[in-house]
C-alpha cells in the first residue's frame, strides 16, 4: 500500500477514536456513569456498534482511554506553565494554581468523586503522576535554594502534601475557593 493509504487511514482512526471518547463523555456527562450504553455510544457517534466494538469493549475501556488523554494533556500544560514563569518561587506558584483549577473545573463539569477513582487505576495514569511528582519535585528543590520554601521537610514529602491538599479543590465550588486553597497550601511551603 502507498504511504499516503496508510496515513489516510490511520488518521481516519484517529478521528473516529477521538470521536468515540468525546461522545462517551458528553454522554456521561448529561446521563450519569452508570447510565451510558454501548448502543448509546454507536449512535452518539454515528457508526455502527460493531465498529465500536472494534475500537473498545466497553464504556469503562472509552472512559479510561479518555482519562488518559486528559491525563497527558494536563501534565504537558503543567510542563509548559513550568517552563513560562521566570524565578522558582513563581513557578511553583503557577504550577500549583494550574493543578488545583485543573482539579476543580472537572468536578465542576461532573467529573470527580467515584469516576475519578475508577479512570486513576491506570498504568498511563501512574507514569503521568509520577512525571508530575518529579516536575513539582524539581521546582520545588529550586525553590528551596532560593530560600522561598522551607527546607526542613525533603521535597518528596512536600509535593505530595501539595497534592493530597490541592486535590480538595474537586470539592470547591468555585475558582476563587480553589485560588484560597492554593495561597493556603503555599503558605505551609514558605521558609519561616
Amino acid at each position: 500500500m502507498p504511504k499516503l493509504w496508510n496515513e489516510t487511514i490511520e488518521a481516519h482512526r484517529r478521528t473516529v477514536h477521538d470521536a468515540i471518547l468525546d461522545a462517551t463523555v458528553e454522554l456521561v456527562g448529561e446521563r450519569g456513569l452508570l447510565s451510558v450504553t454501548m448502543s448509546q455510544i454507536a449512535e452518539k457517534t454515528g457508526i455502527g456498534r460493531a465498529t465500536l466494538y472494534k475500537y473498545f469493549p466497553d464504556v469503562e475501556a472509552i472512559l479510561l482511554a479518555w482519562h488518559g488523554r486528559v491525563v497527558a494533556g494536563h501534565v504537558e500544560h503543567l510542563a509548559q506553565v513550568k517552563e513560562r514563569e521566570g524565578d522558582a518561587g513563581r513557578r511553583l506558584e503557577a504550577m500549583l494554581e494550574t493543578y488545583a483549577l485543573m482539579h476543580q473545573r472537572m468536578a465542576r463539569h461532573g467529573f470527580g468523586g467515584d469516576l475519578v477513582a475508577l479512570l486513576h487505576r491506570s498504568e498511563d495514569v501512574g507514569r503521568a503522576q509520577r512525571r508530575l511528582h518529579e516536575m513539582l519535585r524539581d521546582t520545588l528543590a529550586d525553590a528551596v535554594r532560593a530560600g522561598d520554601v522551607r527546607d526542613d521537610v525533603p521535597a518528596d514529602e512536600l509535593v505530595t502534601f501539595c497534592l493530597h491538599a490541592l486535590r480538595a479543590a474537586v470539592d470547591l465550588s468555585s475558582e476563587a475557593a480553589a485560588r484560597r486553597l492554593v495561597a493556603l497550601t503555599l503558605a505551609g511551603l514558605r521558609a519561616d
